[in-house]
């Protein structure tokens, strides 16, 4: 496929070609197959930008690396029939054109152009656990291995703690986590679920990370039916309804 019919994609659907050219595009749609699948492709992947990057900082960071990928796959000099067409209105269908030669080479991880994954949102606070008497040591560990994100051993310890203090919400909802990380998503699930049915100060705390699991899981269905349960007021809200976006 001749990147330069990318061009001529963005043209016909932006409506800025004359009558005569979009009789003989729409011929040649009829007679070339490849050239059809291509504009398919093409209308696919310009509405998955459109939506990926309505974020201004995504998009000022994807504008920069497409300004890279562009610079090495297009020459610096328009074409006669390019230059009708503003300067503005062409640097974005170089964007446009980039884009969809970047996805054909694989400059693009398939990550990138698939769905939300739990990756995106695993990046945890530091956590600072309450000093309770002669559990000291014990807090220190579990706290130190969370956070230095070595979830064996902060499963290993908030497990025993669990076993010394069994209502203690904050300490099910940190080895939920673990066990979200270590992949023992039946375990995970059920101690989250007992937090987010709780009347604790970490019950929308665990419905948020339980909506990760199922997200983990690649239970998108059940990830939004779970998110959906926070309510306006906690803090994971506005994350749990873009995220809700995304699957939907």
């Amino acid at each position: 496929m001749d990147d330069k019919n990318y061009i001529l994609f963005e043209s016909y659907l932006s409506g800025e070609l004359s009558t005569d050219e979009i009789k003989a595009f729409e011929l040649r749609l009829k007679n070339e197959s490849e050239l059809k699948q291509a504009l398919n492709t093409y209308k696919e992947l310009s509405s998955f930008l459109e939506h990926k990057f309505e974020n201004e900082e995504e998009s000022k960071a994807f504008e920069s690396n497409l300004k890279k990928i562009s610079n090495q796959y297009f020459d610096k000099e328009d074409t006669a029939s390019t230059k009708t067409t503003t300067s503005k209105v062409f640097k974005l269908y170089k964007y446009a054109i980039a884009a969809c030669v970047a996805v054909l080479l694989g400059l693009f991880t398939f990550n990138e152009l698939s769905s939300p994954s739990f990756n995106d949102y695993n990046d945890y606070e530091t956590i600072s656990l309450v000093v309770r008497g002669e559990q000291e040591e014990l807090l220190k560990t579990a706290e130190d291995a969370f956070n230095k994100r070595n979830f064996t051993e902060a499963n290993r310890t908030f497990g025993e703690l669990i076993n010394g203090d069994s209502q203690n919400m904050e300490y099910k909802l940190y080895q939920g986590i673990t066990l979200v990380e270590l992949n023992q998503f039946t375990k995970a699930d059920n101690l989250l679920k007992v937090v987010a049915e709780s009347p604790s100060v970490y019950k929308n705390k665990a419905i948020w990370y339980l909506g990760l699991s199922k997200l983990k899981q690649e239970n998108y269905n059940e990830c939004i039916d779970v998110l959906k349960l926070l309510p306006e007021d906690a803090d994971d809200y506005d994350k749990a309804q873009k995220l809700i976006k995304k699957l939907d």
